[in-house]
C-alpha cells in the first residue's frame, strides 16, 4: 500500500533560538493533515510533509500568527512512496558495468580497470529572500539598529529614561512611569507567549518572562520589571545578531557567484545575467574575473585559484576538458567554459541547500535535549512557586522578599541556552565543512563520525586518480622513444583508459603520431595495425607469446613489473619484440598521508576492490594498509557487515559506483567525488574534491562538534546552576537573572562559531 507524501520548505524570518523553533514546530505539528515538520534556527528554514491535504495557506499564516515571516521556497510535489519510508530519504545509485566505445580491446589478464559510470540525480533547489517581521531576529540586511525588533528595544529604552527623569521632576509618578515603560515592551512578547500558549507551547520563554514582570509589579518592583523587560529585549536582538552570523557562514557562498557572464553566441560576446545561463551555453573568463558556471574547459589554459570553494589556496591548472566550478578566479589566460549546470542546479547552490536540508536534521544528542527541555521548563516553574510560597507558608518568612526570589528563579529557569547549545555547534560544523568539500547529511551524520574506528576503501577513483599512467616504457628492439611512438601510433582514436594513457604520455614527450594503418581490435587479445609498412602488435604478454618466444629474461621483467601492481602491455614491430609498455592506476598524492592520519585517530582502513589479488596488495602495501581484492559488490557489502557485527563502527569510502550496497551496509557511507551529483546524493556524506585526508578531516570535525557541545551544555547549565544558588540565597535579583539566561545563549552561540574557523587536523585552526 502506498500513501502520497508532500514535502514543502518554508524561508522563516524572525527565528533566533530554540524557543522560536518550538514553537513553529508544535503549532504546526498539531495542524490538520502535517505528518512531519523540521525547523532550523540556523538554517532560518522549515520544512513540512503531509498527505496531501494540508493547506499550504493555512500553514504560512499560522507561522506569521507566531511572529515570524514565512516564505515558499520549494515544494517537492506529490511523491508516491511506500508507507514506512520517509520521503526525504536518500536513495543509492546502481552501478553499472562499463563498457569501451572503440574498436579494439586489451586484454590484460593480470590487472583490471573497472571504469565506473555515475549517475544521480540533479536537485533542484531555489533561494528565497527572507522578509522582515515584527518579531525579527532573522538575517540581517543592513544595520542592524534599523530591523523593528531594534527599533521596539529602543523605544522600550527611551520610555524606560523617561520614566527615570519624569519619576525624579514627579516622585509620585515614578512607580506608572516605570509601569507604562515596562508595557512598552512586554505587550508584544505577552502576545507571543498568548500565540505559543494556545498553539500549543504554553511554556515559553515569552510566558516565563510575562509572569516574572507581572509579579514584579504586583509586589512592587516596578523598576525592575522594567529593567529587566529591557534586558530581556535587549538579549534577543544579541541572540538574533549571533544567529545571523551563524546563517551568513553558509549563505555567504552565494555572493561568490558572479552577477553576470560574457557569453558567447555567433563569435560575439555578450554581457547576461550569470543566472540566465542555460546548459550547453558557452562563456569566456578573462584573467581575473570569477567563473560564473559549473562548465568544462573549450579552449584555453590558466590557474584557476578554488580556495573560495574547495578552501585550498594553491590554483589547479586547468586546460581544455577539465572541470571548472562556479565561484572559483580564473588566473592570467582566457578561458573559453562550455555551461554543465544552470545557476540553481551548480555546485554551490546544491551545497547550500544540502546543508540547509542537514540543519533540519537533528542529531541525537539535539533530540535528546528537545525532549529533556519539554520537561525542565514545567519543572522550573514548580520549582519557583515552590521557592516563592513554602518559606512564608512553613518558616513565616516575608512573602514580598521569597515571591521575588522566586521570579528569578523563573527567569533563570529559560532553557534556551541548553537547547541552542547543541544545534549552534552542528549547524558551524555543518558549515565549516561544507566550506572545505565536506557534506554531511545531517545532525546524525556529524555526531556519528566521531565514533569511527574502521574505515573500508574502494580503490579505483577512491585511493587512486581512477586513470591508468604510463610508469615504465622497456626499449627491447627500438629505443624507448620509437616503442612509444609506435604504441600511439596504434592507440590514435581510442577512449579506452590505457589507449589514452599512452596518447597522453606521448603528448608530454612530444612524441610524433601518425595513426597506424588498417588498426583494430584483435578479439581480446590486443589491437594490430602498420606503420611503414612494419606490421605492429600491442597486447598482453599472453596474447603476445601466441605469435613470438619472449625468453626467460622479458618474463622475468613482466614479472617485476606485474608484482609492482603494473599492466604490461607488449610490443610487436615485425613480428619481433619491440619493448614493454608498464602502466598503473596511480594512488592520490594524499592517500597515504590520509591512512596515516587516520590511524593517528585510532580508526584502521581496509582496501576493498574488484581488482586481481596481485595488484590490490602492490597498491595497499604502498599505503600501509591492507587489501581484500577479486571483490564482487555484495562481496564488499557481506565484509562491512561482518566487521560491524565484531563490534567495529565502519565508514565505507567510495565514488558512488559498484558501492552502493557496501555504502548502505556501512555505519556511514562516505562518497568520493569532484562535486558530481552522486557525490552529493548517494551516501550519508561526501568529499567533493578527492582527497583521502579528509576522510580524516571529517572524523577531526566530527570530534572538534561534539566537544565544543559539550563546552555549551557546561556553560549553559554552570550560569544556571551558579545564578540559581546566588538567587535563593538572596544575593543576586532579577537583573542577574534574566542576564544569566541571554547572557548564556549569547555565549554559547558564539562559542559554536568557533568552529568556522576550524580548518582541518594537523592544520592550525
Amino acid at each position: 500500500m502506498t500513501r502520497e507524501h508532500r514535502q514543502t520548505r518554508y524561508r522563516v524570518a524572525g527565528m533566533d533560538c530554540a524557543s522560536c523553533a518550538a514553537k513553529i514546530d508544535t503549532a504546526v505539528r498539531r495542524m490538520p493533515g502535517i505528518e512531519d515538520v523540521k525547523v532550523s534556527v540556523m538554517a532560518g528554514t522549515m520544512t513540512t510533509m503531509d498527505n496531501g491535504s494540508a493547506d499550504l495557506d493555512a500553514i504560512r499564516s499560522k507561522v506569521e500568527s507566531l511572529g515570524y515571516k514565512a516564505n515558499r521556497i520549494a515544494d517537492a510535489g506529490l511523491e508516491s512512496r511506500a508507507s514506512g519510508v520517509p520521503a526525504n530519504d536518500h536513495e543509492h545509485c546502481r552501478h553499472e558495468g562499463h563498457h569501451h566505445d572503440h574498436g579494439h580491446s586489451h586484454d590484460h589478464d593480470d590487472h583490471g580497470h573497472g571504469q565506473q559510470d555515475r549517475t544521480g540525480a540533479v536537485k533542484k533547489n531555489t533561494k528565497a529572500s527572507s522578509g522582515v517581521h515584527g518579531h525579527d531576529h532573522g538575517p540581517l540586511d543592513g544595520p542592524w539598529w534599523k530591523t523593528s525588533k531594534a527599533q521596539l528595544t529602543i523605544i522600550c529604552g527611551l520610555a524606560l529614561g523617561a520614566a527615570f527623569l519624569v519619576g525624579q521632576m514627579l516622585p509620585q509618578t515614578q512607580p506608572w512611569g516605570f509601569i507604562i515603560a515596562m508595557f512598552v515592551g512586554l505587550i508584544p512578547i505577552a502576545r507571543r507567549a498568548w500565540m505559543g500558549a494556545i498553539n500549543g507551547s504554553p511554556f515559553s520563554i515569552e510566558t516565563l518572562m510575562t509572569i516574572a514582570a507581572i509579579g514584579a509589579v504586583i509586589i512592587g518592583a516596578t523598576e525592575e520589571a522594567a529593567v529587566v523587560v529591557l534586558l530581556f529585549l535587549v538579549g534577543e536582538l544579541l541572540e538574533g545578531i549571533a544567529a545571523s552570523r551563524a546563517r551568513a557562514s553558509i549563505t555567504a557562498l552565494a555572493d561568490l557567484m558572479p552577477k553576470t557572464a560574457l557569453l558567447e553566441v555567433g563569435g560575439e560576446t555578450r554581457t547576461v545575467p550569470s543566472d540566465s545561463l542555460s546548459v550547453g551555453a558557452v562563456i569566456l573568463v578573462r584573467p581575473g574575473d570569477r567563473i560564473s558556471a559549473d562548465g568544462e574547459v573549450i579552449s584555453g589554459d590558466s590557474a584557476v585559484n578554488e580556495a573560495p570553494v574547495t578552501g585550498e589556496s594553491v590554483p589547479n591548472r586547468k586546460e581544455a576538458g577539465d572541470t571548472v566550478y562556479a565561484g572559483t578566479v580564473n588566473g592570467e589566460g582566457m578561458l573559453r567554459i562550455r555551461v554543465t549546470a544552470t545557476s540553481a542546479d551548480n555546485t554551490i547552490a546544491r551545497v547550500i541547500a544540502l546543508v540547509e536540508e542537514a540543519q533540519e536534521s537533528k542529531a541525537p544528542t539535539e533530540r535528546f535535549i528537545d525532549r529533556f527541555s519539554k520537561y525542565y521548563t514545567p519543572g522550573v516553574m514548580a520549582f519557583a512557586l515552590l521557592v516563592a510560597i513554602l518559606p512564608p507558608l512553613i518558616a513565616g518568612e516575608d512573602w514580598g522578599t521569597w515571591v521575588y526570589r522566586g521570579l528569578a528563579v523563573l527567569l533563570i529557569g529559560c532553557p534556551c541556552a541548553l537547547v541552542i547549545s547543541t544545534p549552534a555547534a552542528i549547524a558551524a560544523g555543518l558549515s565549516a565543512g561544507a566550506r572545505r568539500g565536506l557534506l554531511m547529511k545531517g545532525g546524525a551524520v556529524l555526531e556519528s563520525l566521531r565514533k569511527i574506528d574502521f574505515v573500508a576503501f574502494d580503490k579505483t577513483g577512491t585511493l587512486t586518480e581512477g586513470k591508468p599512467q604510463v610508469t615504465d616504457i622497456v626499449g627491447i628492439g627500438r629505443d624507448e622513444r620509437e616503442v612509444l611512438r609506435l604504441a600511439a601510433a596504434l592507440e590514435v582514436g581510442s577512449s579506452h583508459p590505457l589507449a589514452v594513457a599512452i596518447l597522453t604520455r606521448a603528448d608530454v614527450e612530444v612524441v610524433p603520431v601518425r595513426p597506424a594503418d588498417d588498426a583494430g581490435a584483435v578479439g581480446g587479445k590486443g589491437v594490430v595495425g602498420s606503420l611503414n609498412g612494419v606490421e605492429l602488435f600491442l597486447g598482453s604478454p599472453r596474447a603476445a607469446r601466441e605469435r613470438t618466444e619472449l625468453g626467460a629474461e622479458l618474463d622475468g621483467k613482466i614479472a617485476a613489473l606485474n608484482d609492482a601492481g603494473k599492466t604490461v602491455s607488449v610490443l610487436l614491430a615485425g613480428g619481433e619484440i619491440a619493448g614493454l609498455i608498464a602502466m598503473r592506476d596511480e594512488p592520490r598524492e594524499d592517500a597515504r598521508a590520509g591512512i596515516g592520519r587516520l590511524k593517528e585517530l585510532g580508526a584502521d582502513a581496509l582496501m576493498l576492490t574488484g581488482d586481481n589479488t596481485r595488484t590490490a596488495s602492490a597498491i595497499a602495501a604502498s599505503l600501509g594498509m591492507e587489501a581484500r581484492a577479486e571483490l564482487l559488490p555484495q562481496d564488499k557489502q557481506r565484509i562491512v557487515g561482518e566487521l560491524r557485527g565484531t563490534g567495529r563502527v565502519v565508514a565505507k569510502v567510495g565514488d558512488g559506483i559498484n558501492d552502493a550496497p557496501a555504502l548502505v551496509a556501512a555505519d556511514i557511507g562516505i562518497a568520493m567525488g569532484g562535486g558530481t551529483d552522486v557525490a552529493l546524493e548517494t551516501a550519508d556524506a561526501a568529499i567533493l574534491h578527492g582527497r583521502v585526508t579528509d576522510v580524516a578531516n571529517m572524523i577531526g570535525l566530527s570530534r572538534a562538534t561534539m566537544s565544543n557541545i559539550f563546552q555549551n551544555i557546561t556553560i549553559a547549565l554552570g550560569l544556571k546552576a551558579v545564578f540559581l544558588v546566588t538567587t535563593v540565597l538572596g544575593i543576586t535579583g532579577l537583573w542577574p537573572a534574566i542576564l544569566a539566561d541571554t547572557g548564556a545563549t549569547v555565549l554559547v552561540t558564539a562559542n559554536a562559531m568557533r568552529l568556522l574557523v576550524w580548518r582541518g587536523i594537523g592544520r592550525e585552526a
